[in-house]
């Protein structure tokens, strides 16, 4: 009887954005061949007339890729519409398998060859590539938006380095340097030298517009009596450097803001009702059904929560048996449950609202049970992961406890 592993030749393919390069082997490992194409749709027909040469007889082509969603994705596609089956190898089996063998090098046919070994290896266990049209667009949106948050962090630090050589002192006056008020008088007064062009009735006019009536005359005071002497050589080319930063970081918000109206706009496609949860945004929705796709591949909680790195790792041996933070799995989900965990076990504002009190009182029982803060808030993920896959997996929305603010202990008590 025929084992089920020689029906296939099986070929590993290492994806890029100008080429791809595919390696070929038999049941036995053995190494039948390897192509390497350029990464146009066009090309792909001759690839696959290419493949069939290096099949071996009375066997069935069988593709594995690493990337299924960026560079592989019109691969995947392809080889999907002509009926080839297609695998998902995921990279860390790559990087394992390439580490197994002692390699020292790292080349685009050695990493080939390597997802060829892996999907031989694992055949039974590798998922099928399957094109998941929404979460690849919903992936795009995500990843569109922290790309402009990036950057605006970046833009940011960059205005707040050339403003502390004009005005050291002005946080005391805008606490954020990006709301419309702050970028609108720095825009105009991008240094003191340039408040003396103005009057004080001018100022209070500035700032009263653009903070829609929030500051007048009293925050204008404060500005016009903090002015210092600040100016230095070719001051004009620093005023014009503070202005082109505005300039940039106002279109990086418009971007930002369209960017979030995408999201909101697109998440409704999935149904889904993670946002009943206080705490869960639409932004974090999103970011939840980005990286982790389709529920239906995780059976159970206990393997999400194995994928998001939230599971803990045994190392056993013996009577002895010890439990770690697991530093695998998808580190960007895994943050996302994290910072969810912080925010729903701490309260926020200056009020001290409790924002989910079942989650602020199970993270307060652990730490009365002897665990760490840390190990309180593996705990609080661990549940999260439990509570956000019953949500995927029927549709179920939450019951949020009523809020409550915190009593605020008197200091010295």
């Amino acid at each position: 009887m025929q084992h089920p592993k020689m029906k296939y030749t099986y070929v590993g393919i290492d994806s890029h954005k100008d080429t791809h390069t595919a390696v070929f082997l038999d049941c036995f490992f053995d190494k039948l061949g390897e192509i390497e194409f350029n990464n146009l749709p066009s090309e792909f027909g001759a690839f696959l007339s290419e493949a069939e040469k290096l099949r071996q007889d009375g066997t069935e082509l069988l593709f594995g890729l690493e990337d299924t969603s960026c560079y592989g994705r019109s691969l995947m596609m392809f080889l999907k519409n002509n009926d080839q089956p297609v695998k998902h190898v995921n990279p860390l089996l790559v990087a394992r398998e390439r580490r197994n063998r002692n390699m020292l090098e790292k080349t685009d046919s050695v990493d080939a060859e390597c997802a060829a070994r892996v999907l031989l290896s694992k055949l039974g266990t590798l998922p099928d590539a399957a094109p998941e049209d929404e979460y690849w667009v919903l992936r795009t949106l995500v990843i569109r938006r922290d790309f402009i948050v990036r950057n605006n962090v970046a833009l940011k630090n960059h205005l707040h380095d050339l403003l502390t050589q004009h005005y050291p002192n002005y946080r005391r006056f805008f606490h954020h340097i990006d709301c419309d008020s702050s970028l609108a008088f720095f825009y105009e007064y991008p240094s003191p030298s340039a408040l003396e062009r103005t009057t004080f009735e001018g100022l209070t006019a500035l700032l009263w517009e653009h903070s829609r009536g929030q500051f007048g005359e009293k925050k204008a005071k404060q500005i016009w009596d903090s002015r210092e002497d600040t100016a230095v050589p070719f001051q004009e080319v620093r005023d014009d450097a503070v202005r082109s930063t505005i300039r940039q970081l106002r279109f990086n918000l418009a971007e930002l803001e369209q960017a979030e109206k995408s999201l909101a706009t697109f998440l409704p496609t999935f149904e889904t009702t993670l946002t009943t949860m206080n705490g869960i945004s639409v932004i974090i929705a999103s970011q939840l059904l980005s990286c982790i796709g389709d529920i239906k591949k995780f059976s159970t909680p206990a393997k999400l929560a194995r994928y998001a790195g939230v599971a803990p790792v045994t190392y056993a041996s013996g009577k002895n048996a010890l439990q770690f933070a697991n530093q695998r799995g998808n580190r960007e989900l895994n943050s996302i449950f994290f910072k969810l965990a912080l925010r729903l076990s701490f309260p926020s504002g200056k009020s001290g609202t409790v924002v989910n009190p079942f989650f602020y009182e199970y993270y307060n029982k652990k730490l009365s049970d002897g665990k760490t803060k840390r190990q309180a808030l593996k705990c609080v993920q661990r549940r999260l992961v439990n509570i956000v896959w019953t949500m995927l997996t029927h549709g179920e929305e939450y019951v949020n406890p009523p809020t409550y603010e915190v009593e605020k202990k008197a200091v010295g008590a």
